[in-house]
């Protein structure tokens, strides 16, 4: 067995002092003095876990993960698979041709990821199926983009049957948003060959535009919410972006995550 690192040790030990208090929900005031007792010196990195092969050897033994429930406050929640979803396989493989821009690669932050996949429009091709220059005077037939924002906001939404999430407050961040006639897009980027992601993090997303459509001046207006996670991956110089469209069969239960299709793009640069 490999030696856990430190921030598997300090999840191990709330594990531990969670089971034997008989309640799974802990507090950031029990995971810093956890990041004491061990060693760790980032407690607000702890519970952030995006993919099942960050899960510590105790959890995946037991088949729990962690949720954020608002208010400084997560939980143990058993059900690795309804926390986290395996990516599909590539449905469909496409080479596109792009003129590389000079910040093209200047930096590989995710929001980096996303800007290049919407400059080339990749996110309109993929999830629209349109490939020009959207030149058209008339902006109501052409896709606008929306940049990241932060924003605090309340769900109340299940986790699966009998199990009702109340978040109060919570801050949410949205990466990357496009719309076109009432369909919008909200996505998600990453670096590497993640082999699965944490559902919630195109959740919230998705809640948050399918509250506003329900309650606000958007009443009505949001046809179609589509979650898209985005990869990127480079190797021997060649810079690939992988794609998944997701929405949720029942909006109001983060478990009915359903897959709608995907794409990989090889970029080749025509410089």
């Amino acid at each position: 067995m490999k030696k856990e690192s430190k921030k598997g040790q300090v999840i191990e030990l709330l594990f531990k002092i969670c089971k034997q208090q008989n309640n799974l929900v802990f507090h950031n005031d029990l995971v810093k003095d956890a990041c004491r007792k061990v060693g760790f010196g980032n407690p607000f990195d702890v519970t952030k876990l995006d993919s099942k092969a960050k899960l510590p050897e105790v959890l995946l033994k037991n088949n729990y993960a962690i949720i954020h429930i608002g208010g400084g406050k997560h939980k143990f929640i058993k059900g690795i698979n309804k926390v986290f979803h395996d990516f599909e396989p590539v449905q469909k493989k496409i080479d596109w041709e792009y003129k590389k821009s000079i910040l093209n690669q200047y930096n590989s932050s995710e929001s980096n990821i996303l800007s290049v996949a919407n400059n080339q429009r990749i996110l309109h091709h993929f999830l629209f199926g349109k490939d020009t220059e959207f030149d058209d005077i008339d902006t109501l037939k052409r896709p606008k983009t929306y940049f990241p924002h932060r924003t605090k906001t309340s769900f109340e939404y299940y986790f699966g049957k009998g199990t009702k999430m109340e978040l109060k407050n919570i801050q949410i961040e949205v990466d990357l948003t496009i719309e076109l006639q009432g369909t919008i897009g909200v996505f998600e980027g990453k670096n590497g060959k993640p082999d699965s992601f944490s559902v919630y993090q195109i959740y919230h997303p998705f809640l948050y535009y399918y509250n506003a459509n329900r309650s606000t001046a958007l009443k009505g207006k949001i046809k179609n919410i589509y979650c898209v996670y985005v990869v990127h991956e480079q190797a021997k110089g060649n810079d690939t972006l992988r794609l998944w469209a997701y929405t949720f069969e029942n909006p109001l239960d983060i478990t009915t995550i359903k897959f709608i299709k995907s794409a990989s793009y090889n970029l080749i640069n025509i410089n």
